[in-house]
């Protein structure tokens, strides 16, 4: 910080622009470097829901929860017996969900409101209230 002669910040990210841009080391990216209509790609990271079973973090359907069931919110079989004799990769399992980095693509610019620096964007964006986001051109983009 001190050698670029900037007060140290909370959130500091190193981000790759092009050779000819007018940015220094140190500046302060604002919402003017996009306008109305931009497609963005939105990073952030996702909220954390804790340890969480297969029917919450897969999608599992579970069993009958009626006629002397025990079998509701359990994964069922995962495996066959003597051959393979193993689980097979990328089985679902019970699990930590959440908390991981997430990119939403093309997500459209409503408004930019360069007084208050709030980039307003049609779509949902990752993480929660008051995270940290990351928002770039989209890579993607049909514009």
């Amino acid at each position: 910080f001190r050698k670029h002669g900037v007060s140290p910040a909370r959130f500091v990210k190193e981000i790759r622009v092009e050779p000819d841009a007018e940015v220094k080391p140190g500046d302060l990216l604002t919402v003017n470097l996009f306008k109305e209509g931009d497609h963005v790609d939105v990073t952030g990271t996702s909220k954390g829901k804790g340890f969480q079973g297969v029917v919450k973090r897969y999608g599992y359907r579970g069993g009958r929860s009626s006629r002397g069931s025990m079998f509701h919110r359990a994964p069922g079989s995962i495996g066959a017996s003597a051959d393979p004799a193993r689980v097979w990769k990328n089985t679902g399992m019970p699990g930590r969900m959440g908390g991981e980095r997430v990119t939403r693509r093309n997500l459209t610019v409503v408004r930019v409101d360069a007084e208050h620096n709030i980039l307003l964007v049609k779509g949902d964006v990752p993480g929660p209230s008051g995270g940290n986001v990351i928002v770039r051109k989209s890579a993607k983009s049909g514009k």
